[in-house]
């Protein structure tokens, strides 16, 4: 009888990923939840959800100003929606768990949404007059990615390349441009809107737009959000200080997701 061939280990510890996904702040998850349903609802024929809810700048007006909010979380087929989900995921959670599940839903629902896209139809629209239009949740990634690059830029200045020292605020940026060389039909410019406000969170510039500590421990305690909510951070829970950006390790290689893009007929998209 023969002996049965062991299996090869997997490449990942299947408790270690059940124990991350178990501990995903509340927001992270409706976040993704939501990418889920509009991939889901994109799947009929009937309405197109990217034509509904696409940043298509000849398409903003009064009463489409939801474009504004809708287009990170739309995504043009599986495989953006899953690429977006992979590389947002850890960085989102970082920063609710840094911050607080209602900081998160103000700034994310706020200007971290408006802000790049408000930049977007400058550039787009008035400057350069066209109508490209964009979707996908890598806006969040490449805004992240750009205030965790400032906020390390202050404790670790460079890495290296070989023989170059690189300054590591300028990571997002190069990420922005090996995606546009390596990936075809990428948003160039809506990545670079969404670094610029990235940059801006870093710096600590976005702070007006968060409500006072004070405020969050009143809506807290009025609703009891923590007793309620499962997976719910609170403001006195924060892992971190409140305005620290991202927590960061010391990486001399400027290690980050790698984000990527495509286009969907006339919709383009952001991101993974």
């Amino acid at each position: 009888m023969a002996t049965p061939t062991a299996l090869p280990p997997l490449p990942f510890n299947p408790a270690r990923v059940r124990s991350y996904v178990l501990r995903i702040p509340l927001f992270t998850r409706l976040v993704l939840l939501a990418i889920l349903v509009f991939w889901l609802l994109e799947l009929q024929t009937v309405w197109s959800v990217v034509q509904w809810g696409a940043l298509t700048p000849d398409e903003i007006g009064l009463g489409t100003m939801y474009r504004l909010n809708t287009y990170p979380f739309i995504h043009s087929g599986f495989f953006h929606a899953f690429l977006n989900v992979l590389a947002l995921t850890p960085l989102l959670e970082r920063f609710e768990a840094e911050h607080g599940t209602l900081t998160a839903v103000a700034l994310f629902i706020g200007p971290l949404s408006t802000f790049p896209a408000g930049l977007y139809l400058l550039f787009e629209k008035v400057l350069l007059h066209r109508n490209t239009a964009v979707v996908g949740a890598s806006v969040w990634v490449f805004l992240l990615l750009g205030s965790e690059a400032i906020r390390t830029f202050k404790s670790n200045p460079y890495f290296s390349l070989g023989s170059l020292k690189i300054p590591t605020w300028t990571s997002p940026l190069i990420a922005s441009v090996l995606v546009s060389i390596l990936m075809s039909n990428t948003s160039f410019l809506g990545h670079l809107c969404a670094i610029a406000v990235g940059y801006l969170l870093g710096l600590g510039y976005l702070k007006l737009f968060v409500p006072p500590e004070k405020i969050l421990r009143w809506i807290e305690g009025k609703l009891n959000l923590l007793g309620r909510l499962p997976h719910y951070v609170s403001v006195d829970q924060k892992t971190y200080g409140r305005y620290g950006v991202l927590p960061t390790t010391n990486n001399s290689s400027g290690e980050r997701p790698t984000p990527m893009s495509n286009y969907l007929g006339a919709n383009q998209r952001l991101g993974p």
